[in-house]
């Protein structure tokens, strides 16, 4: 979380040129060339996008990726000149891959540390130029749209104030998990297409086919364990998200890699997981950091704790918490007047700037720092009333951060008030413990076994859990002795 609200904006462009493939059970139809205006339209979106998932990973792992990205590129339709393409590798802690129109391509840091070979990334990025390919983007956006806020702060907020906009726009502007979303909402029929033509796309690389296959079991993999560590029992991957039956997935993708008939048995295991050493995991210390409930920024020096039964997920701009009795998001920006002005101009925004919403704010100390909040009552699209509450924190003579909070109407803050209680500065020590995640590799030798490794991931919870879902093993899978494994250590 870093700061003041941004914008996403996805391009979407037309393709004229296409031709049938037959994919999978079925024809597809792709494009077989990427017109001047979807380029255009790709590079203005491709500034927006880096500013919005953490900007681009400076590791060297990024040119690395890069090559790959472009020799799977070429095998679809699309171009035949590998710097058609731009593959980046986001700073990202979330597990997400995607591209848009105008040949740009993604994939998070996070993502490519739960991959184990060269061929899984492949095919991942090979799934996502599956979907340019067959302008799934286009098909999807509008409904994107407006299904992106759905996933992160709950249905309860579409259409706020009267039906106005302005409150959906603001949330898509201010947080993170809400713009991600907005890459993944495809169709389960245009999942499966870009499963084939991604599978396809390996094939004829001479990579492995039925890589795409282990890499989204590792994905379920990761999904299920990241739901137990949060407590939930329905978390929702970050990555094709639109598949509620994962194990269906992985055995329709391992079928379809066998149907092409290729022998290879090609992974480059070796070089890619070389390439992971010293990769940054999870959050980034300049974008804050979750910490079981607590949230912990050193370079604004501030933290919080979320209350129990309620899940936290860090943005590059904003930090969402939801849960059953209500949700928010923390952000923050400039101080340009009082904290009552900037309480009141967060209501501006939320009710559009032809309407000044008249709220009363009130003023208090919270762990020694200035505050200020005020509510109003709202309806959202659907006409259900909802209270929704901003407070703010002074930091500095020009800084200030605050929650946007959300409830059934009555509510007021409801479960969140512990948390806007929690708000304190934090000591330079503080800030100066709180370190950054990294992967490491670790040579097995004799006598190590995944328990006595796994002991040496930087967690206190779920340590063998989390150290075999990352090395795409299972609970009783041999280690072998010279082999290299992958553990996550500050």
């Amino acid at each position: 979380m870093t700061g003041k609200y941004r914008k996403l904006w996805l391009a979407s462009a037309l393709v004229t040129v296409c031709v049938t493939t037959s994919v999978g059970d079925a024809q597809v139809s792709t494009a077989t060339s990427m017109s001047q205006s979807e380029r255009a339209e790709g590079a203005k979106a491709h500034p927006e996008l880096l500013k919005e998932f953490g900007g681009l990973y400076n590791g060297p792992q990024a040119a690395y990726v890069t090559s790959v990205g472009r020799r799977i590129a070429v095998q679809s339709s699309l171009s035949s000149q590998q710097n058609d393409f731009t593959i980046s590798l986001l700073n990202s802690s979330v597990n997400n891959a995607f591209a848009i129109p105008g040949g740009y391509v993604y994939v998070t840091r996070q993502l490519m540390a739960l991959m184990n070979d060269e061929a899984e990334l492949a095919g991942v990025l090979g799934h996502e130029i599956g979907h340019v390919a067959a302008q799934h983007s286009k098909k999807r956006q509008s409904a994107s749209q407006r299904n992106s806020i759905l996933g992160t702060l709950g249905q309860v907020l579409v259409g706020v104030v009267a039906g106005d906009s302005g409150f959906g726009q603001l949330l898509q502007k201010g947080i993170g998990t809400g713009t991600q979303l907005l890459t993944l909402k495809f169709s389960r029929t245009q999942e499966y297409e870009a499963d084939d033509l991604g599978i396809r796309y390996l094939a004829k690389a001479g990579y492995d086919p039925k890589a795409l296959s282990s890499m989204l079991a590792s994905l379920a993999a990761q999904t299920e364990l990241d739901a137990r560590t949060r407590g939930s029992n329905n978390a929702v991957p970050e990555w094709a998200s639109t598949h509620p039956d994962p194990a269906s997935r992985v055995r329709r993708a391992l079928t379809n890699a066998q149907a092409t008939g290729s022998k290879s048995n090609y992974r480059n295991a070796a070089t890619f997981v070389g390439n992971l050493d010293g990769l940054l995991y999870d959050d980034d210390p300049k974008e804050g950091v979750i910490r079981g409930r607590e949230f912990l920024h050193p370079l604004f020096k501030l933290k919080f704790t979320a209350p129990t039964g309620f899940t936290m997920q860090n943005g590059t701009t904003a930090v969402s918490i939801a849960g059953q009795s209500g949700q928010a998001q923390f952000s923050g920006g400039s101080l340009n007047g009082s904290l009552d002005d900037y309480v009141q101009d967060v209501f501006v925004q939320l009710a559009g700037q032809d309407r000044r919403p008249s709220v009363s704010i009130q003023r208090n100390m919270i762990n020694g720092l200035p505050a200020a909040y005020g509510s109003g009552r709202m309806s959202n699209s659907q006409g259900a009333q909802l209270d929704v509450t901003v407070v703010a924190y002074q930091f500095g003579p020009s800084s200030a951060y605050h929650f946007l909070v959300v409830t059934p109407a009555g509510q007021g803050l409801g479960g969140l008030s512990p948390m806007i209680n929690s708000m304190a500065r934090m000591s330079d020590s503080e800030a100066a413990g709180i370190k950054p995640r990294r992967v490491r590799l670790v040579t097995v030798r004799p006598g190590d076994t995944a328990r006595s490794l796994a002991s040496r991931m930087a967690y206190s919870d779920y340590q063998l859990d989390r150290f075999l879902v990352l090395n795409g093993l299972g609970p009783n899978a041999p280690l072998k002795v010279g082999g290299r494994v992958k553990i996550v250590s500050y």
